[in-house]
């Protein structure tokens, strides 16, 4: 006996599965939503961790590091708050300012590691 698995009508469907069908193409699915939101809450666990670190160990470099990740977490949001309008043209503002935002953190990010190794590599006062 063989059956055909036919999908429900429309109007079976239930309201939540009628507004998730309507999602366009270009919508992210549920596990790229959750690697996304789920990147950026670790990004902000390590700038928490960092700032921490700097407490612990009394070298405030370690907190110029955590400001240097700021414009980089800008541009997980920009990234984010992008793909939750469908990639919209309404929001395409928000494609160069999060290029913006990940060259001025790679490059605050740069600086700080600098400082942060020229402290360490500087000899210790008598």
């Amino acid at each position: 006996m063989s059956e055909k698995l036919t999908a429900a009508a429309p109007s079976a469907l239930s309201p939540a599965a009628s507004v998730i069908r309507q999602e366009p193409n270009n919508a992210l699915s549920l596990p790229t939503w959750a690697i996304h939101v789920s990147s950026v809450y670790e990004w902000g666990l390590a700038m928490a961790l960092m700032w921490k670190y700097a407490d612990v160990t009394g070298n405030p470099r370690w907190k110029g590091m955590t400001w240097g990740m700021v414009p980089l977490l800008g541009g997980a949001f920009a990234a984010c708050t992008f793909h939750f309008f469908y990639n919209s043209d309404d929001v395409g503002f928000l494609v160069p300012l999060q290029a913006f935002l990940t060259f001025a953190g790679n490059t605050t990010l740069a600086i700080a590691a600098y400082r942060i190794y020229a402290a360490a590599e500087k000899p210790a006062d008598p």
